[in-house]
C-alpha cells in the first residue's frame, strides 16, 4: 500500500459545522474542498477540549486548523484555544497549525500565541479554494519533513516499482504469490513489507558495513541524538553489539573487570576475546533483588587486589591496567548508576568503559535520568573512551533485534571508527534487513522530536500505577486484608518534610530525580550501607512484591510465591518481564496504555479473590492439574501457595540463594579455555551429586535471578559449596512440585526412576 496525503488527516477544530449560517457554510465548504478536490482526509473536533484529546491519542494528524472565533461563543465549556495550542506544541513542535479567523485581527493575538502558529487563514477574505490549497501545501511539506533520511529513501525506492534482478529471491514479494502458504504470508504482512525487503545491491540506500550514504547519514543523526561521537546500527541485538565492542578493544590474555551481574553475551565475549576476567560482586537485598556493586569495587586498589587474588592470572600481569570494565546499567530490577561517580572512580583504573544499557536506551531523553546513563555529559576532565550498547527494540520503538552501539571518545584517547569497523564487519551480515535499519532511523526521529514528552507521559503513568497499587494495599490492610505491594519508597522528601509516597503529587515524582535516589537513611530498598548519590531506581520499571517476606527477609506465616501470580497473569493475557521468588517485574514503556494498567489491576484483584476463596486449582491452572492429577487435583489456590511458601521457608530458599551468589568461585581456567574443551569434545555430563571437585565447561545461569552462578572454567570446590547446595535445592524443589521446572541455562535434566536430576557439561578429568 502506497502512503498518500490522505493517511495524514487535517484536523479542523470548529463548533460551526452544524450551524445554518454563513460561517457554518464556510467551514463545511472548506472541509468539502479538502476532501473532494484536494483528496485529503478531515477529522472534525467541535471544541478545543475534543481537539486536545485527539492530539493526545492520534499521532497521524497532518495539519491542525483552529477556528479562533468559536471561543467567543462557547462561554468556556469548549475549553481554551491558548491551552490547546500549548498542548499541541508540547507534544509536536513541527506539525503545521493554522488559525482560522473571521477577519484580520492580529493585534489581538499575543506574541507567544503567534509564535506557536504557522499561518493565519481568513475565512472571508480568501476563497475556499485558496484556503484549502494553503492547507494542502503545509500538509505536503510536513509529510516530507517527518520521515527521517533512511526511511524516506527506503519508501521512495519501494514506491518506484522497479524490476529487481537481485536478491532476495522473493523479488518484492512476487515469489510468495506462487504458493498458497506464500499467499497467506503475503496477505498477513502486506505488500510493503516485501517491497522494502531489499538487497545490499541497492546503491541508493548506502551500505551498513561501511556506514555510507543514507545509512551512514541515519547513524550520524542517531549519534547526535543519543549524545555519542559515533553510532553503529547493529541488527543482531545488543548481544551482538557487546561482541563488537569487546572484539574491537580486547585481545588474548588482556584483563577485564566485569560486573558479575552481566548478560551472558558479555560472558561469551570473554570466550571470544580469550581474556582473563575479574569480577565486581553486586549486592542483594533480603527479597533477592539484585543491587548495585559496591562503590569500593570500582577503586584502583580493589581492582588490583582482585587481579592479585586470581588463581589463573600470571604473576607478570600483576599491576596491569585492565583493558575494559563492563557494567550493567540499568540492572534487571531498574537500578541505574550515577555515571559521574563511576567515571571518577575508574578514570585511572581501566582503559575503556562499557555500559550494557540494553533496557535503558531512553534515558537521554528525560532530565529525571540526569548523569545516570553512559552517554551523559559530565564535568570530568579525564575519562577513558565509553561504549554503550542499547537495545533500541526493547523499550523504544525499533524492530526486534535492532540495537545501537554508541561510542564517546575519551578525554585523552579517541576511538578510530575505521579500526572499530573491522570488528563490526566481523559480526555483521552482508545481507542486512533494511526494515530493521529503517526502524532504528525512525526510533531516533521519534525521540528526537518527542522524546521528553513521551517519557514524561510514561513516567507519569508509571507513578500513578505505583501510587494506585500502594493505595489499594493500604486500603485493604486497614480492612484487615492483604494486597500486593510495590518495591519503592514508602515516604519521600517533599516540600522539606517526609511525606507518604501516595500523597505526593505524581507530577513531582515523575519529574524529580531525588525521590528515586537510594539513600542509607531511608532504607526502603534493603541494601545496607548504600553510598550517597550512587544509584537511583528507574520509575518505569515496576517491581511488585507478593506476601510472604518481611523487609528483613523473615518469612511470614503465609505467603504467595510470585511465580503463581505471574502464571495466573499469563493465563489472562498479561506477560511479565521477570519473576523472582516473592517479586515480579513489569515494564511501563512508552507503548503502555492506561487500558493495560487497568487490566493488570483487575487481574491482580481477581487473583486475590481466588486466593481468599481457595478456588480449586482445577479452575485456576487446569493444564497443571491435568498433567499432574496426583499432586494437585484436590488442592485450592491458597493451599498451593502455602505449600510452596512452606517449602521456601523450611529450606530458606532465598537465604541459600543469597549465600550462593555471595561466592565468586575459584577459577581453574579462563572461560575461553573451558569452551575450547567443549569444541575438542573433552567434556562429559555430570550430575550434581558428582559435581564436587569438577570444573563446568559452560556457564550456569539460574532464573531467578538470571545471572551466572558458575562460569565455565570455575571449580566446584569447598569455596563453592553454597552454590552446589543451592543447585541441589532447586533440583529437589522440582521433584517436590512437578510442573514448576525452572529455567537454568547450562543445566540439562534427566529422568531416572521417576525423579528429575540436573546435569551439566564438565571438563573431563
Amino acid at each position: 500500500m502506497k502512503l498518500t496525503k490522505a493517511d495524514w488527516p487535517v484536523l479542523i477544530v470548529s463548533g460551526l459545522f452544524d450551524l445554518k449560517n454563513d460561517a457554518g457554510e464556510r467551514v463545511r465548504d472548506l472541509e468539502q474542498e479538502l476532501t473532494l478536490e484536494q483528496h485529503c482526509s478531515v477529522l472534525r473536533a467541535y471544541c478545543y477540549k475534543d481537539a486536545a484529546n485527539i492530539v493526545h491519542s492520534r499521532a497521524d494528524v497532518g495539519v491542525i486548523v483552529i477556528d479562533w472565533d468559536i471561543r467567543h461563543e462557547s462561554k468556556g465549556e469548549c475549553g481554551n484555544p491558548e491551552v490547546l495550542l500549548q498542548e499541541i506544541r508540547k507534544r509536536n513542535k513541527q506539525i503545521p497549525v493554522c488559525l482560522l479567523m473571521d477577519d484580520d485581527r492580529k493585534e489581538n493575538l499575543s506574541t507567544e500565541l503567534l509564535s506557536m502558529l504557522d499561518e493565519l487563514l481568513l475565512k472571508h477574505m480568501d476563497t475556499v479554494e485558496f484556503l484549502a490549497g494553503r492547507i494542502e501545501t503545509l500538509l505536503l511539506e510536513y509529510i516530507r519533513r517527518i520521515n527521517p533520511v533512511f526511511f524516506s529513501a527506503l519508501v521512495q525506492y519501494a514506491e518506484a516499482y522497479k524490476y529487481a534482478w537481485h536478491t532476495p529471491g522473493h523479488m518484492g514479494g512476487e515469489g510468495f504469490l506462487k504458493s498458497p502458504a506464500g499467499v497467506g504470508m503475503h496477505k498477513f504482512y502486506g505488500e510493503n513489507v516485501f517491497r522494502s525487503d531489499l538487497s545490499i545491491s541497492v546503491p541508493e540506500l548506502g551500505s551498513l558495513l561501511d556506514h555510507s550514504g543514507v545509512t551512514g547519514d541515519a547513524e550520524k543523526n542517531s549519534a547526535k541524538t543519543f549524545g555519542a561521537d559515533f553510532t553503529f546500527y547493529v541488527l543482531n541485538g545488543t548481544s551482538n553489539a557487546n561482541q563488537i565492542i569487546w572484539r574491537s578493544q580486547a585481545v588474548r590474555n588482556d584483563i577485564a573487570v566485569v560486573d558479575r551481574n552481566c548478560h551472558k553475551s558479555l560472558n561469551y565475549a570473554m570466550v571470544i576475546t580469550d581474556i582473563y576476567p575479574v569480577y565486581m560482586k553486586p549486592r542483594r537485598n533480603q527479597l533477592g533483588i539484585i543491587g548495585p556493586c559496591s562503590l569500593s569495587e570500582f577503586t584502583h586498589e580493589t581492582i588490583q587486589q582482585h587481579i592479585a587474588d586470581s588463581t589463573i592470572i600470571p604473576a607478570e600481569k600483576q599491576g596491569v591496567v585492565p583493558v575494559m570494565s563492563a557494567l550493567t546499567n540499568s540492572t534487571y530490577d531498574g537500578l541505574c548508576y550515577n555515571i559521574a561517580t563511576i567515571k571518577e572512580k575508574l578514570k585511572h583504573s581501566v582503559k575503556n568503559m562499557h555500559f550494557d544499557e540494553a533496557w535503558y536506551a531512553y534515558a537521554k531523553f528525560h532530565p529525571i535520568y540526569k548523569n545516570h546513563f553512559g552517554m551523559a555529559e559530565t564535568t570530568h576532565k579525564k575519562y577513558p573512551p565509553i561504549f554503550c550498547s542499547q537495545s533500541t527494540h526493547k523499550l523504544l520503538t525499533a524492530f526486534s533485534q535492532a540495537s545501537m552501539l554508541h561510542v564517546k571518545n575519551g578525554s585523552h584517547v579517541s576511538v578510530d571508527p575505521t579500526e572499530m569497523n573491522e570488528s563490526y564487519m566481523m559480526h555483521g551480515s552482508t545481507s542486512p534487513q533494511y526494515s530493521m535499519i529503517a526502524s532504528l532511523d525512525v526510533a531516533t526521529k521519534i525521540v528526537e522530536d518527542s522524546g521528553e514528552v513521551l517519557l514524561s507521559d510514561c513516567l507519569h503513568d508509571a507513578v500513578l500505577l505505583r501510587q494506585k497499587i500502594a493505595s489499594m494495599a493500604e486500603e485493604l490492610r486497614e480492612k484487615g486484608s492483604w494486597f500486593f505491594s510495590m518495591w519503592q519508597p514508602k515516604k519521600v522528601t517533599f516540600e522539606n518534610k517526609m511525606v507518604d509516597f501516595t500523597r505526593v503529587p505524581a507530577t513531582f515524582l515523575s519529574s524529580t530525580q531525588q525521590p528515586w535516589v537510594l539513600d542509607a537513611n531511608n532504607n526502603w530498598h534493603g541494601f545496607e550501607n548504600i553510598e550517597d548519590n550512587f544509584v537511583m531506581l528507574d520509575p518505569i520499571k515496576l517491581t511488585i512484591t507478593t506476601p510472604g517476606l518481611d523487609q528483613d527477609g523473615t518469612y511470614q506465616a503465609n505467603g504467595i510465591p510470585a511465580m503463581l501470580v505471574t502464571d495466573y497473569l499469563i493465563n489472562h493475557g498479561i506477560v511479565c518481564e521477570k519473576t523472582d521468588y516473592y517479586s515480579f517485574l513489569l515494564l511501563n514503556s512508552i507503548g503502555t496504555t492506561k487500558a493495560k494498567q487497568g487490566t493488570l489491576l483487575t487481574a491482580l484483584l481477581k487473583f486475590k479473590e481466588h486466593y481468599d476463596a481457595n478456588t480449586s486449582l482445577q479452575e485456576i491452572f487446569p493444564d497443571l492439574v491435568k498433567e499432574y492429577p496426583d499432586h494437585y487435583s484436590d488442592k485450592g489456590l491458597r493451599d498451593h501457595c502455602d505449600a510452596i511458601h512452606v517449602y521456601y521457608k523450611k529450606y530458606d530458599m532465598l537465604g541459600i540463594m543469597h549465600d550462593a551468589f555471595e561466592v565468586i568461585p575459584h577459577q581453574a581456567m579462563k572461560p575461553s579455555d573451558a569452551y575450547q574443551e567443549v569444541v575438542k569434545k573433552n567434556v562429559e555430563y555430570v550430575r550434581l551429586n558428582e559435581l564436587q571437585g569438577r570444573v563446568p565447561a559452560v556457564m550456569l545461569v539460574p532464573y531467578p535471578p538470571g545471572i551466572p552462578i558458575l562460569m565455565g572454567g570455575e571449580k566446584v570446590d569447598g569455596a563453592a559449596k553454597q552454590i552446589l547446595k543451592y543447585l541441589q535445592r532447586r533440583e529437589a524443589f522440582e521433584n517436590t512440585f512437578p510442573g514448576y521446572e525452572s529455567d537454568i541455562h547450562g543445566v540439562e535434566r534427566v529422568q531416572d526412576c521417576g525423579k528429575t536430576y540436573f546435569k551439566t557439561l564438565c571438563v573431563k578429568k
